[in-house]
């Protein structure tokens, strides 16, 4: 609505992102994130937009909120004291984890520690079956002895998890009924309501993560509504969660854990949007920040979700070294690839970059605030991809000689030492090798995820945003063999635009086990109704006003495979439940995914998944743009061509002024506040009607370029 007013600010490793949106008019800015206080950047955010867009605060409708708080402080370990309550027999499950070797190979492999040791871990005796029948009634006195303990140590938050709690959660509740009536205030998290899904290990990792960032994330979201509306804030604050989707503050203080990648969450739904208004079907969406670089494929507009993905991963991002988060997630890789990722030279004379990030306490050295370590960002002002008195619109001048200093000092002298030269690398050569090692890094992990998916990334589109992802996506298309590059208006602040352009929504997932063989319509239509009232109840809690629909997907595999496949279902299939049709469904989508289905096998049903959403507005088709003529650059850069390694002088073309349809060829450098985008020689850069600017291996035709299926 044109009388609506939203603000929207993302707090990431570096910088803090803030956005205000006036009627479909954008304000943005960045700031240094705050470690210590982390409201305070989100505060001179909104002072700094609405100032600039002349908008008093109490005039805001809508607050959206994205943060990677509880995701760090899993990955550093400062959660609340917890206490975690399971089942007798299975006290060790989260230590034992699923005995896989991520490293095959590696003899010395040391698999990370589970979130709470030994002596944190309680158990009850009580036993439920699979189908949630009690094979074994909880023992009432055994729990009153537990809890004296929690109580006399004084833990602040308890995860039980019970095992087949996801069938039946009587046990569980009536041991958060006998904590609340002896312990009010310790915060309890049950397993069957934060991932009622079966495997074990997964479900008590994801209800233990939940109620170890439980009391602090509370306390962060109360602060943070009190900080708000102490600004002139008065509307409703709403959290960007995992799956896409908008959820209320109190389900956020409930199910923290549901916002471990919110952020990232609402660069993908940035993306899709994008992809949606220039009818791009296959997308790669890549967001390059200070902290980390995430890599999403969105097909139809719609990025890949998952049920299970890993945080705080201890082996340099490797899948399976992590701990695993059972809820409903947008699917990406995230890689330790920032513009505050640390480069070093290993033992094998190597240079590597990452996952360690100088975030922004101290920041890269170049920010001359006390860093001696050299970062990408280092590397791309030696580069002369930034402009040192303009970057971060001017607010953050960036010093060439620190940047020099560090790359010399670590990656120069030693790789020159290695090399058999007296001197060492010089700082460009240096930068050149820590931009190359990142880019392959991101390129690598594209590469991998897009064949783990069974796709060809030679027929996708890229989407670029992020505050340095503008800087590299051109040479990652060349690494991808991507002809085509789409950089939006407020790439600098992606995420946080997501965050504006997300519906509330919700997913409510429950294990319950059947065989088409042994169809059951009445169990089938009782699991969904209660699912769907679940996913609503969550949606309609935010009270946007807007009509909430619903959809549904199941999650299927044939009788003895280990993993299910997602399988969509329609209206028709809600409404009369059918076993032949359920199981073509099933093997269209099988097929789809392995070319060939299974004969002679049944095929069993696992999880259930209801989608609840509020209806957002699709976007309207970019219409190509008449092509009109070269544009007149503002001034020259002296540039280094990382293919070459040579410099040359490229055309600086600032943003705001480029006209619709105007082209700027390569080598050239287009600036903005947030971000600068680098154009390599053999790409040229059009601006369409949005603002997008379009990046192709052509040139421009009058046509455009036509859009890619």
């Amino acid at each position: 609505m044109a009388d609506m007013i939203k603000f929207a600010a993302d707090i990431g490793g570096t910088f803090t992102d803030a956005v205000l949106d006036v009627g479909g008019t954008l304000t943005t800015t960045k700031v240094l994130t705050n470690y210590t206080a982390p409201e305070e950047g989100i505060l001179e955010g909104l002072a700094t937009v609405c100032e600039r867009a002349g908008v008093a605060p109490d005039r805001i409708t809508h607050v959206v909120h994205g943060t990677t708080l509880a995701t760090n402080a899993l990955i550093e370990r400062r959660g609340a004291k917890t206490a975690f309550i399971t089942t007798k027999g299975f006290r060790d499950v989260i230590e034992m984890r699923t005995e896989s070797r991520f490293e095959q190979y590696d003899l010395d492999l040391l698999l990370p520690p589970p979130l709470l040791a030994r002596n944190h871990r309680y158990v009850v005796d009580e036993r439920l079956a699979a189908d949630g029948s009690v094979l074994r009634p909880i023992d009432s006195s055994d729990v009153e002895t537990v809890i004296d303990l929690i109580v006399s140590r004084g833990y602040e938050s308890v995860a039980v998890g019970l095992l087949h709690a996801y069938a039946d959660d009587r046990h569980e509740r009536a041991i958060r009924d006998a904590l609340a009536a002896r312990a009010p205030d310790i915060a309890v998290s049950l397993s069957s309501e934060v991932s009622p899904q079966m495997r074990e290990y997964e479900r008590f990792n994801t209800v233990v993560a939940n109620a170890y960032v439980k009391p602090m994330m509370a306390q962060y979201l109360a602060r943070l509504g009190e900080r708000i509306g102490d600004a002139g804030v008065t509307c409703p604050i709403y959290l960007m969660h995992s799956g896409g989707g908008l959820m209320s503050l109190a389900d956020a203080a409930a199910f923290p854990v549901r916002l471990v990648e919110s952020g990232p969450a609402g660069g993908a739904i940035f993306a899709a949007h994008l992809a949606e208004q220039f009818g791009i079907t296959h997308a790669l969406s890549f967001d390059m920040g200070g902290t980390t670089a995430k890599i999403c494929l969105i097909k139809d507009h719609t990025p890949r979700t998952a049920r299970v993905f890993e945080v705080a991963r201890s082996y340099r991002f490797k899948k399976g070294s992590g701990m695993p988060i059972s809820i409903p997630v947008i699917d990406m890789v995230e890689i330790g690839a920032g513009g505050g990722s640390l480069a070093h030279v290993d033992r094998m004379g190597q240079i590597r970059v990452g996952p360690e990030s100088a975030g922004s306490e101290p920041g890269p050295a170049c920010y001359d605030r006390g860093g001696k370590k050299p970062a990408v960002t280092d590397a791309d002002l030696m580069l002369g991809r930034l402009d040192p008195q303009a970057f971060a619109g001017g607010t953050i001048p960036l010093s060439a000689q620190a940047a020099s200093d560090a790359l010399i000092d670590v990656v120069g002298m030693p790789q020159g030492i290695n090399e058999g030269m007296n001197n060492g690398m010089d700082a460009i050569t240096a930068a050149l090798g820590v931009s190359e090692v990142v880019d392959e890094n991101m390129a690598n992990a594209a590469r991998v995820h897009a064949v783990e998916n069974g796709e060809d990334l030679a027929s996708f589109s890229m989407i670029a945003f992020g505050g340095a992802a503008p800087l590299h996506a051109a040479r990652l298309c060349e690494k991808l063999g991507i002809d085509r590059l789409l950089i939006p208006a407020g790439a600098g602040v992606g995420s946080a635009i997501g965050f504006l352009k997300a519906p509330a929504s919700f997913e409510a997932t429950r294990s319950r086990y059947m065989r088409l063989s042994s169809f059951d319509t009445v169990a089938m239509c009782s699991v969904l109704t209660s699912l769907r009232e679940e996913a609503t109840g969550f949606v309609e809690a935010c009270a946007l006003g807007a009509d909430v629909t619903c959809r549904y997907r199941v999650f299927m595999r044939y009788v003895g495979q280990g993993w299910e496949i997602p399988v969509d279902l329609d209206d028709e299939d809600v409404t009369t439940p059918d076993a032949v049709r359920l199981k073509t469904h099933f093997e269209d989508t099988y097929r789809d995914l392995f070319s060939r289905n299974v004969d002679g096998l049944d095929i069993e049903v696992t999880v259930w998944s209801a989608i609840a959403a509020t209806q957002i507005r699709t976007p309207s088709r970019v219409t190509p743009p008449e092509l009109s003529g070269t544009a007149t650059p503002a001034g020259t850069r002296r540039l280094i061509d990382p293919v070459t390694g040579e410099a040359t002088q490229a055309n600086v073309f600032p943003r705001h002024d480029l006209d619709i349809g105007a082209r700027a060829d390569g080598p050239a450098v287009i600036t903005e506040d947030e971000t600068t985008i680098v154009i390599p020689a053999g790409f040229a850069a059009c601006r369409w009607p949005d603002g997008t600017l379009e990046l192709t291996r052509e040139r421009c035709s009058a046509s455009s370029k036509e859009v890619s299926a």
